[in-house]
Order: C-alpha cells, then structure tokens, then sequence
C-alpha cells in the first residue's frame, strides 16, 4: 500500500512517478525498499495519467445509481410476493375451518 500511497504523493507533488523518486520517498518515510515492488509500479503507471483516472473514480458510484434503484424495485416486487403468499395460505387455511 505505501508504494501506491508513494506514487499519489508524488503525482500530487507534480513530480515524476520514477524508481529513484519512489526509493527516495520510501526510505524518508522509513519504509523497506523492495527493488522489484518498485520496478513493478513504475512500470504499471508508466503510461498512465494518474490524474485522469482518479478523476473518473470518482464519478463510478454515480453511475452506479441505477442499478442500485433497481435492486430497490427488485426488493418491492419480493414484498408484494411475499404478500400475496401470505394471503393465498390464509385462505386455504381458512377452507379447512370454514
């Protein structure tokens, strides 16, 4: 986690994402350097505009909002279900004494 946490900073400080950069941002803040740790960030972001992609993260849950409305339709049609279930087993019980 510190090693993306590193990489954040350093976006965010304007500076380059690169192995010398996230070697010394780790060891001030007193974290272990692990050569291949860094080597595999460094590669995955190099092509990859940080920026952007927080940017469109944060829009996701808004663009998740309708199929949440839908699990709440879902949850309404279950009730009524459930309802009319109830109902149809209360009047064959009611047969029975009738």
């Amino acid at each position: 986690m510190e090693y993306i946490h590193t990489a954040l900073l350093l976006q965010k400080l304007g500076k380059p994402v690169n192995e010398a950069n996230v070697k010394k941002v780790l060891e001030a803040a007193g974290a272990g350097v692990q050569e291949a740790k860094v080597k595999a960030l460094v590669s995955a972001l190099e092509n990859v505009d940080i920026e952007k992609v927080i940017k469109e993260a944060s829009v996701m849950p808004v663009a998740q909002a309708p199929i949440q409305a839908g699990a709440q339709e879902a949850k309404k049609e279950d009730k009524k279900e459930e309802k009319k279930s109830e109902e149809a087993a209360a009047a064959g019980l009611g047969s029975l004494f009738g």
